[in-house]
């Protein structure tokens, strides 16, 4: 909750935070993880756009401290708290690398949301998303994996990638979930038209069932508002733009399902 609106005093919690994650006897480990990037993000709830999800802006400059991040209900400028967030989480990346390979599940999810807001989301990170995919079973994981390489491109873009993401999205060997997970990619990568083929792979793979199952990743949770699924509300953002919002999206704490 306090990383929601009080960033510059949660910021010192995330090197702990990130130590209680990576201590395998600690029995609150996944929920310190849940929290590591928390204060690395800032006005994310229910974006689904191509121009914001996934974004990680510029740093702020010293001329400019109150930028599109907003303010701190102290005052404080919140990009300053976001950018320091990030690089704790940059510091750490050791230490966060080797959740990738968890045993649970949601641990590996949550390792992969944490590390694609690094600073410096580098090759090494990118690589270990990509090779993480390489191995894993999960659906729901492995879109994680899809999802955290897309964003950490965004930070830092790669344009290999983001022709990989396009190469994803059109492998029907590919599970459903990995293949939206790369639309949604490949969408905020680039501002190409939007082919037809893309259109209608969504119309076929993006059930109501499996909208929901996805809400299990971060990036859909954060993008869901209440009757609409995060998945929904990017597919109605990114392709279907000229559709009105949904009765009731206004209303941030009502349950989305």
């Amino acid at each position: 909750m306090c990383a929601n609106d009080m960033r510059a005093a949660t910021v010192l919690a995330v090197p702990f935070l990130i130590r209680i994650a990576a201590d395998t006897r600690h029995p609150h480990r996944a929920d310190a993880l849940a929290e590591v990037s928390s204060p690395a993000r800032a006005r994310h709830f229910g974006v689904a756009s191509r121009d914001e999800l996934l974004l990680h802006r510029a740093d702020i400059r010293d001329d400019t401290p109150y930028d599109d991040y907003g303010v701190e209900v102290t005052g404080y400028p919140a990009g300053y708290s976001v950018a320091a967030a990030r690089a704790a989480i940059t510091a750490d990346t050791a230490l966060l690398l080797p959740l990738l390979n968890d045993p649970s599940a949601a641990t590996r999810i949550r390792a992969a949301y944490a590390l694609a807001t690094a600073a410096d989301s580098d090759r090494a990170v990118r690589a270990a998303f990509r090779t993480r995919l390489g191995v894993e079973q999960d659906p729901i994981v492995r879109a994680a994996m899809v999802l955290a390489t897309a964003e950490a491109t965004r930070n830092q873009p790669h344009p290999p990638t983001t022709a990989w993401m396009r190469e994803l999205w059109r492998d029907r060997t590919q599970v459903p979930e990995v293949r939206l997970a790369a639309v949604i990619g490949w969408l905020c990568l680039t501002d190409e038209p939007i082919p037809d083929d893309l259109y209608a792979a969504v119309d076929d793979l993006a059930s109501d069932e499996r909208a929901r199952a996805m809400e299990a990743l971060p990036w859909m949770a954060a993008a869901s508002r209440s009757g609409e699924t995060g998945l929904r509300h990017c597919i109605r953002e990114m392709l279907h733009p000229e559709q009105p919002d949904p009765a009731g999206y206004d209303a941030p704490w009502a349950p989305n399902h």
